[in-house]
């Protein structure tokens, strides 16, 4: 018999996860917009079962990963690297016809979990007050979530491709405050607070501004030849 605690409990995960699941749409979005359209919906499928299950796993082991050192500031410049790469990678006139793509974008949608899992794991574990069964059924709930928001997202990629530099620049601003929450340089950050700000617009401005330039000499590259 459900409880109020219990149901509470439940709620709070809900909610946790339908927040946390905004950077999951967004990467699956940028992932997969290339993608031909008969290989999209499995590629969203298969990408947030991969995702939750990684959250649960994540999850489970939580307390033994953030014990390791100056993970989540590799983690936070592997997130950065993606970000760029998702930005300079992406086209907006031709659809990538390749069976690599398709597993090249399952690759990219696991790492990024991977990686924004490790920061975001805690929240759940602490929600959950220890109980996986509750973690999971929350999990399971922000399916649906995921994939709507995935779709959605990807719809309006395909018709307003300027917002691929907005999704890049929620992956870079979720990367600066990975490593602005890092155990190793919070003593640094308490002392320089206003460094905070400038790492989150030094991240946004290497993806945008960055990755905008760099795919622009790609392509007069690419034009001259």
């Amino acid at each position: 018999m459900l409880t109020l605690e219990t149901m509470t409990q439940i709620l709070f995960i809900i909610g946790i996860d339908i927040v946390l699941g905004g950077d999951n749409a967004v990467v699956i979005a940028l992932a997969c917009r290339n993608l031909p359209d008969s290989h999209r919906n499995k590629a969203i499928m298969m990408g947030t079962a991969i995702a939750v299950g990684l959250r649960i796993a994540l999850t489970i082991v939580a307390v033994y990963l953030l014990m390791l050192p100056f993970l989540l500031i590799v983690g936070s410049l592997f997130l950065l690297y993606i970000s760029f790469k998702l930005v300079i990678d992406s086209e907006s006139n031709e659809t990538v016809q390749s069976t690599f793509s398709f597993w090249g974008a399952i690759r990219t949608i696991v790492i990024a979990d991977l990686i924004m899992g490790l920061d975001n794991v805690l929240a759940i574990a602490g929600a959950s007050e220890g109980k996986l069964p509750l973690v999971v059924f929350g999990l399971f709930i922000s399916i649906p979530i995921i994939v709507w928001g995935s779709r959605m997202i990807m719809h309006a990629l395909d018709h307003f491709p300027v917002l691929i530099y907005i999704g890049a620049g929620i992956l870079a601003f979720t990367s600066a405050r990975m490593l602005t929450s890092a155990a190793e340089l919070k003593t640094f950050f308490y002392t320089y607070p206003s460094m905070e700000v400038a790492t989150e617009i030094i991240f946004l401005l290497i993806v945008i501004v960055g990755g905008w330039l760099v795919k622009k000499v790609k392509g007069n590259i690419l034009y001259i030849y």
